[in-house]
């Protein structure tokens, strides 16, 4: 490809996007220099030179009653870059996760003659399935994470690339659990087991309960058992701190952030089902993953989800490897009695080798991937 100056529309709408982003753009720049990314970025994708019209923050809005109540400012910035990006066109526009933001912006520009890619799929394959004709209509091209997703498109003849998970390809293969514990001062030999009940108020609300009443009865099963619970931020710790006055004979240690540190220097993991199940799984910790949802909520999305298994382990390995507690079975006596089982060092040594293969087949240089079908298709 001659060296003429290219220009790449770009968006990311939340933190996890923006690190994709900020890692795709070092990856193109490596393998071409004269080019201009232009869009929404937040801080790592604006240090790596890409030029954001409005702040990230703005997009990065959660939950059904927030969205509605931000409806007209995002409308408003989606329609400020689709006149934008028509006016004046780039090469190709690359919309990173965020579909409901990002993908009706890639069907007005397909249709005006531009090229897109989407980075991260939707979870059309779990859920909602029809959305792959919407994303058919608006892509030229999908960057998937997981292989089971190009599986999924090339049923539908969406062109799609598996690429891998960046976190597969900075997670060492072999953690090193030592260093995590000298790190937080916990003592090698200790039997550690990790409990993380989520990110938001909300699931920490409703999972840390049953969490704790499952510790109590861990550590009447195995009292030498310690336990740490990693908290995103003062607000879910206040919270925790709160929740833990109330479940005697626990003893566990609170760490404000270090979640990987936390997740790294464990035997075991009691988590809600989400992307921490991934990280723990590239970490080779066996894990019980459990989750509850609103009533309504769960009566709505067990009705749409085609899938067996909620955990990403058990659905890149296409079999059960981790217990999944879900709802009604989301009960503190299952969740002890399977942390037990996850401690014994027999199956340990098995899932750590399941793991391993997964990891492996996840690290796939996943930002230069994606950069060469980026380049590719601007060719």
């Amino acid at each position: 490809m001659s060296q003429r100056r290219l220009r790449i529309g770009i968006v990311a709408g939340e933190a996890s996007g923006d690190i994709l982003g900020a890692n795709l753009i070092k990856a193109i720049k490596s393998k071409y220099s004269e080019i201009e990314f232009v869009g929404i970025g937040g801080p790592k994708m604006i240090e790596q030179g890409c030029i954001s019209m409005v702040p990230m923050e703005r997009l990065s809005v959660m939950g059904i009653v927030e969205v509605l109540k931000q409806i007209r400012p995002l409308l408003e910035i989606r329609r400020r870059l689709i006149k934008h990006f028509i006016q004046s066109p780039p090469d190709i526009f690359i919309g990173i996760d965020s579909p409901d933001f990002c993908i009706p912006v890639e069907r007005q520009l397909k249709n005006s003659g531009i090229k897109t890619v989407h980075y991260v799929s939707p979870s059309v394959w779990a859920w909602r399935q029809n959305r792959v004709f919407k994303i058919k209509k608006s892509v030229d091209h999908v960057l998937c994470l997981l292989p089971f997703e190009k599986e999924f498109y090339d049923r539908f003849d969406v062109p799609a690339t598996f690429v891998g998970h960046s976190l597969a390809d900075e997670i060492p293969l072999e953690p090193d659990t030592n260093s995590a514990r000298r790190e937080l001062g916990i003592a090698e030999s200790s039997t550690v087991v990790a409990i993380m009940p989520g990110s938001r108020k909300s699931e920490i609300q409703r999972m840390a309960p049953i969490f704790l009443q499952a510790a109590q009865l861990i550590k009447a099963s195995k009292p030498d058992v310690e336990f740490i619970i990693p908290a995103v931020n003062d607000g879910c710790e206040a919270l925790i701190h709160e929740l833990l006055a109330n479940y005697s004979g626990i003893d566990a240690r609170l760490v404000l952030g270090q979640s990987h540190q936390v997740m790294q220097s464990a035997d075991a993991i009691l988590l809600a089902s989400g992307t921490a199940a991934l990280e723990a799984m590239l970490l080779k910790k066996p894990m019980v993953v459990s989750y509850r949802l609103a009533p309504a909520s769960w009566w709505l999305v067990s009705r749409l989800v085609k899938v067996k298994w909620a955990s990403l382990p058990n659905l890149l390995a296409n079999r059960k490897i981790v217990p999944e507690f879900l709802q009604d079975d989301a009960k503190p006596e299952s969740l002890a009695q399977s942390m037990v089982q996850c401690l014994d060092t027999e199956q340990q040594a098995e899932t750590r080798q399941i793991f391993m293969n997964i990891h492996q087949q996840l690290k796939q240089s996943a930002d230069e991937q994606a950069a060469n079908v980026v380049l590719n298709l601007m060719s």
